[in-house]
């Protein structure tokens, strides 16, 4: 039995510890000093009667002890942000926040759009929102950095099997949100610039331009289905310099039609690829945070965005 009550705050700390590695960072990360750290570390060593820390070289790092209440910690924060969330929605959603995680073309495309009747609908709820690419906001998610996740998964190749690294949702609320179609982006004057749909076997021997390393790994797999493998030239996780790399004429690419919506396609045709390649893009949250009114309010505008 523990020797005194653990505070939330004590296990945010050590979460943030054992993310980061050292009470630097962590506090680095918390907005706190590293003695405040450092002291807190102390009160929940104390509370729960033995060492949660380590130090290995430059790092520290989490006993067996440690672990598990890192590993129930996330839950019980969960629980609690729920918990203080439903009761500030009993006044009506005139105060409680949601904070959205969401990847960069569905925060310029589908995010503007429902932050801005939510917050007409709720003055008093404050939304936030960081970029993420998934994996990265469903890590996020679970360790409850954010009430809702914007993820997208690719549908599979045939004859590939879905890498271990994408998310997996069996934990979590899925709303989905709308598929996503992938659409060719070649130069002004290229040769299929005014086709109807081009099958991708045809750009076998045209130099690629690559978005971020999911995308990447997927347009490889795609290709190498059709028969070829792709000579990327360029890779980069920002669809302007895409475009831009497109219409300078250094290669094409393939964008899904929400990234192509977010940017100034200038120099570039869109034309339709096949076979179709599209994903899926979906809300996530937790189960407890999904009962939540202001979050359930958020999902509800979310899906919606698109008209």
């Amino acid at each position: 039995m523990l020797g005194r009550m653990i505070e939330a705050r004590h296990l945010r700390v050590l979460r943030a510890v054992t993310r980061t590695g050292s009470f630097s960072a962590a506090a680095r990360e918390l907005g706190c000093t590293q003695p405040a750290v450092s002291q807190q570390m102390k009160a929940l060593e104390a509370a729960a009667g033995t060492p949660l820390l380590v130090r290995t070289g430059r790092e520290m790092r989490p006993t067996e002890a440690g672990e598990a209440l890192v590993r129930h910690a996330t839950g019980i924060l969960a629980g609690l942000t729920a918990a203080e969330e439903e009761v500030a929605a009993l006044a009506g959603l005139r105060a409680g926040r949601v904070r959205l995680v969401s990847f960069p073309s569905g925060s310029s495309t589908l995010v503007p759009t429902a932050v801005a009747a939510m917050r007409a609908a709720h003055p008093g709820t404050r939304v936030s929102l960081v970029e993420a690419e998934p994996p990265r906001s469903v890590e996020m998610l679970r360790a409850g950095e954010c009430e809702i996740a914007l993820a997208f998964r690719y549908d599979p190749v045939p004859g590939e099997h879905v890498p271990a690294e994408d998310w997996e949702a069996d934990d979590l609320v899925v709303r989905p949100l709308l598929t996503d179609r992938l659409v060719g982006l070649v130069p002004e004057g290229h040769p299929f610039a005014d086709a109807a749909e081009v099958g991708i076997g045809t750009l076998a021997e045209e130099p690629w331009i690559a978005g971020c390393p999911r995308c990447r790994r997927h347009l490889v797999q795609v290709c190498e289905a059709a028969g070829f493998t792709p000579r990327i030239d360029f890779a980069t996780d920002d669809y302007p310099a895409v475009v831009g790399l497109v219409g300078a004429g250094l290669g094409v690419a393939v964008l899904p039609e929400l990234a192509v919506e977010s940017v100034r396609p200038r120099g570039t045709r869109a034309v339709r690829v096949a076979p179709a390649v599209q994903r899926e893009v979906v809300a996530l949250t937790l189960p407890d945070l999904a009962r939540v009114p202001a979050v359930a309010a958020m999902l509800d505008r979310l899906a919606a965005a698109r008209g």
